[in-house]
């Protein structure tokens, strides 16, 4: 019997796997290519029959799904069916499927794709099954599931093949389907506030001084060289100026930056922009946000998370950065009378900094060092220095700072905020600064000319809001690293022998 189908790139196989294509040959041969079918008409989902037992009881349904078990006993057959729902038990008999198919069904293959039809009833242990009286194979698995009590373990394999581990393991699917809930739930919040959502370009032809670095593509129609976006920010409020009082855009986004535990190359973020309101009413907006998709995807405020219950109930503790770094080290930025002072500073106490920062910078890693990681609670931190905020507007009473927040909860920054800069020549001068810093590192950069001209129509006083919502995504499912909540997350490409390797764990 010859192998179906075997070319020379077809990898190598293993005896199982040459088994399944030698069954899948036979049944082409007698005229069974499952692979030919293009639909079956499902009536009910396992949920679904179990939930409505009382209804359904002695009904016949139709179900379909992937074969995840099986036992014979003989002349019958129990099964267990996975499909979108979770699992239902299927009985199989010889006196009701015939002797011919349930010969067929004993040859099948755990991981085979079944259509079943049959009346549901209840087991003397009270599972709810289905007594089956028409089953086919709706497709044939040439690959075998991993063992089934170790299931799929190896977290890189698991990233790798996602279509894998949300067969095998339950709670992956789980947490996908909350994810689905909470970015439902950031949109009918935003909604019910008469925001507007709107998708603005993934393609720009500009490399901005933000301080994530892009990823470079080259446009071949047009010969320019275009960056994929590292936010959405420039172009929503864009919008603002065009008459549009509140947008906010739910965006993937992509930064050519390290990986760890709360960063991938590309991620989701949410900006909201609305117009006449400050930071103060930004983070009023945070706490409503953040309490009503708690309480929409996970059903309180007090949620579990990595050995901790994050309180999320407004109101959130609300600190300067400056009186938070005094808190913690005792330094107070005030007094230092140059950015030679606050670099010395920070030499000091051995926490690098550029040749070039600024006291800003320096208050900033400070910042970082010595109080990010003990904000366990949500908490606001308020007021950011000019110098590492080049599109905040600055306090009124002190030109230093500006109306800027970030918000952190168990030692991670969630999200960034601030009264927008509406100062055209202002802005310029601050994108400037910034283009000549970023090439002072040897980092290109440049201003974004447009975005200055629109200002210079007027943009009305705009609070804009900025979060990650894959960390919203972790926090709620109580995930500890980014790549759990990202359906197919960055991995570098594994080689040939990587990849056999890989086969052989699974």
């Amino acid at each position: 019997m010859a192998d179906y189908p075997v070319t020379p790139l077809t990898p190598p196989l293993s005896e199982q796997e040459i088994i399944r294509r030698q069954k899948l040959q036979g049944l082409i041969d007698a005229g069974q290519n499952p692979y030919e079918i293009t639909r079956y008409d499902v009536t009910h989902h396992s949920q679904e029959v179990i939930d409505s037992f009382e209804a359904l009881d002695g009904k016949e349904v139709s179900v379909a799904g992937r074969m995840m078990s099986r036992r014979v006993m003989g002349k019958a057959a129990f099964a267990s069916l996975l499909d979108a729902q979770g699992n239902i038990q299927i009985h199989v008999t010889r006196d009701l499927l015939g002797e011919e198919n349930y010969a067929a069904f004993k040859k099948l293959d755990i991981g085979d794709i079944l259509g079943v039809k049959g009346t549901v009833f209840q087991t003397k242990t009270g599972m709810v099954s289905i007594e089956v009286t028409g089953l086919v194979l709706l497709t044939k698995s040439l690959k075998v599931l991993p063992e089934k009590f170790h299931g799929l373990v190896d977290t890189d394999l698991r990233y790798r093949q996602r279509y894998v581990d949300t067969i095998v393991n339950p709670e992956v699917r789980d947490t996908f389907r909350k994810r689905s809930k909470i970015i439902a739930a950031v949109r009918e919040f935003l909604d019910a506030r008469g925001y507007l959502e709107v998708d603005t370009p993934v393609l720009h032809t500009l490399e901005i001084g933000a301080s994530a670095r892009p990823f470079r593509t080259h446009h071949n129609a047009l010969n320019l060289p275009m960056f994929l976006r590292i936010e959405t920010e420039l172009a929503l409020k864009r919008l603002i100026v065009g008459g549009f009082e509140r947008v906010y855009e739910v965006g993937r986004i992509f930064r050519n930056e390290g990986m760890d535990a709360t960063h991938n190359p590309e991620f989701t973020s949410v900006e909201t922009y609305q117009a006449y309101a400050d930071y103060n009413e930004i983070m009023e907006m945070v706490e409503q946000l953040y309490e009503f998709v708690a309480l929409k995807a996970c059903g309180t405020t007090d949620v579990p998370y990595q050995g901790q219950v994050i309180h999320l109930k407004a109101p959130w503790k609300r600190i300067t950065m400056a009186d938070a770094v005094k808190e913690a080290c005792g330094v107070d930025w005030t007094e230092w009378k140059s950015d030679e002072e606050a670099r010395a500073c920070c030499d000091a106490r051995d926490i690098y900094v550029e040749k070039t920062a600024k006291r800003g910078d320096c208050l900033a890693a400070l910042f970082d060092e010595y109080v990010e990681a003990s904000l366990i609670q949500p908490t606001f931190i308020i007021d950011y220095p000019v110098d590492i905020s080049p599109l905040a507007k600055r306090k009124p009473e002190n030109k230093d700072l500006t109306e800027r927040f970030e918000f952190f909860i168990n030692g991670h920054e969630m999200g960034n905020a601030f009264s927008e800069l509406n100062d055209p020549i202002d802005q310029r001068r601050r994108f400037e600064e910034q283009v000549a810093a970023r090439k002072a590192q040897g980092i290109n950069a440049e201003v974004d000319e447009d975005f200055v001209n629109a200002l210079e129509y007027g943009m009305p006083p705009t609070g804009g809001l900025g979060f990650g919502l894959d960390r919203l995504v972790m926090l709620l499912t109580d995930s500890p690293t980014i790549r759990d909540v990202l359906l197919f997350p960055t991995m570098k490409p594994m080689g040939k022998k990587e990849e056999e390797a890989e086969d052989a764990k699974a």
